[in-house]
């Protein structure tokens, strides 16, 4: 792949070098970015599986192409680790509208690091590039999350205890789901209230509790037509701007 650290102005590179000598120094929680000496358009970063979600106990690869109109325009960015998951594509590109309409040059590179992150805990089916995946998560739930540990288990070097593993490919092979610990699952504190339902009414029905790096909590007003009323607490990790709902 070429560079496109030519095609950049000086005052743009000493800006990337500035940010990306920052982030490697103090990065945010769970992410870790590897620069790459000869490219430093060409940006290496492994993101944990947050806590709470199909992904958790993962460690996922990515990259951060910054192009030659960087940061008049977004960077493109890609999983290296295979994923299931409706904004990830086969191969590997990220939809999220960060990186597309919502992109602005002030954002920075930790903002759209945070920003994935954040997809992991908050998939949105609407702009789904893997569509099982999207249709899955509005669908069956139990069995995108199973679908999901799975793949983190074998690709993400997830450790999962055997016997999860044996109860993810049995129901995986019989179409059902294995039991799901996330809140929004059967039985979980916030059952009955729809994802799509959720994501539908961003900004009016999830609100973020000051959400400070690490605090794994949300605060989410589940109004009567909901059939749930007052908060319901859902224990996701939160550690930046989510897009879109956090």
């Amino acid at each position: 792949m070429n560079s496109n650290v030519e095609n950049l102005p000086p005052h743009i590179i000493r800006l990337v070098y500035k940010e990306v000598t920052t982030l490697t120094a103090d990065p945010p929680d769970g992410i870790k970015v590897f620069p790459n000496e000869e490219d430093l358009t060409d940006l290496q970063v492994t993101i944990e599986g947050p806590e709470g979600t199909p992904y958790a106990g993962g460690l996922f690869r990515m990259k951060l192409l910054l192009g030659k109109d960087f940061p008049a325009s977004p960077p493109k960015g890609y999983f290296l680790t295979k994923i299931f998951h409706p904004n990830v594509g086969a191969n590997g590109e990220i939809c999220v509208n960060v990186l597309k309409r919502d992109w602005t040059a002030e954002l920075g590179i930790r903002h759209v690091l945070l920003t994935i992150k954040c997809l992991l805990i908050h998939p949105n089916p609407e702009s789904a590039l893997n569509e099982e995946a999207g249709r899955l998560l509005l669908e069956n739930y139990e069995e995108y999350a199973a679908r999901a540990r799975l793949l983190t288990e074998i690709h993400g070097g997830a450790s999962g205890s055997s016997s999860g593993s044996t109860e993810a490919g049995r129901a995986l092979a019989s179409g059902g789901a294995t039991p799901s610990t996330d809140p929004m699952a059967p039985g979980g504190p916030a059952a009955g209230v729809s994802r799509a339902g959720l994501r539908g009414a961003a900004g009016t029905v999830l609100i973020r509790d000051s959400c400070p790096a690490g605090d794994p909590r949300y605060l989410v007003t589940a109004p009567a037509w909901f059939g749930l009323t007052g908060l319901v607490t859902v224990p996701y990790l939160c550690s930046g701007p989510c897009d879109p709902v956090c």
